[in-house]
């Protein structure tokens, strides 16, 4: 399996090489800059797998590099850490709406961002390989273009489909019916808000079978989440 591509972008020459070493004996293939217009160009010229992302960092700042990362179809489903010497609630939370996937607050400990690092990897490594994708009672087949649940063959459309594999590449996250529409349809697409609603329906209605709960939950005022049941 080839390793795993990291965008690193930190602002903090000391901070950035000890990183970078760290991840590199740990197997990671590391492009690091400490510019936020350089790492949209570099996750534009080369999709990563994950990105580290400080806050702070020259040029475009951290948290609209995050954005912009989530806006882009290329980009939008890639695992987001941020970075921060910001302790502010509302500060980590403004992270998180943005997109992040989690947060780490400095000073903190390498072993602990490889750690989580190595969590997320773990979860979304099926997916990057072209590997079966199971979440629950339910395995997705990229490369035979398959789903079952328990045993059971499962007939979607391809948007459907689309739409089941965003979500099981991602399990437990909740997304806003802006970024299904930007992940599932792209960022060029001119349908409406109120689409996705009605293809969450037709989900709901190809995966379910008798006796089997619903993995697709509703979060109000947020969006959409797929759970292992």
């Amino acid at each position: 399996m080839s390793a795993a591509k990291l965008l690193l972008v930190e602002d903090d020459p000391s901070l950035s090489e000890l990183l970078e070493y760290r991840f590199q004996n740990e197997g990671y293939d590391v492009r690091s800059t400490a510019d936020g217009d350089e790492a949209l160009l570099l996750a534009a010229e080369e999709t990563p797998d994950l990105v580290i992302l400080d806050w702070m960092i020259e040029g475009t700042s951290g948290i609209e590099v995050c954005r912009r990362l989530r806006r882009d179809k290329q980009t939008a489903h890639v695992p987001i850490i941020m970075l921060t010497a910001r302790e502010d609630e509302d500060d980590r939370v403004r992270g998180l709406d943005t997109g992040a996937d989690d947060y780490l607050t400095k000073p903190f400990s390498p072993r602990e961002l490889l750690a989580r690092v190595s969590a997320v990897m773990r979860r979304i490594r099926p997916a990057l390989a072209g590997e079966t994708i199971t979440v629950g009672d339910i395995t997705l087949d990229p490369v035979g273009h398959r789903v079952l649940r328990r045993g059971q063959t499962l007939k979607l459309g391809p948007t459907e489909y689309r739409l089941l594999k965003f979500f099981m590449e991602s399990p437990g996250r909740v997304f806003n019916r802006g970024q299904l529409l930007d992940g599932v349809w792209g960022t060029e697409s001119d349908i409406e808000l109120r689409t996705v609603d009605v293809h969450i329906r037709r989900l709901r209605k190809a995966i379910e079978i008798e006796g089997a709960k619903d993995p697709v939950r509703t979060v109000r005022s947020a969006g959409y989440s797929f759970e292992a049941v």
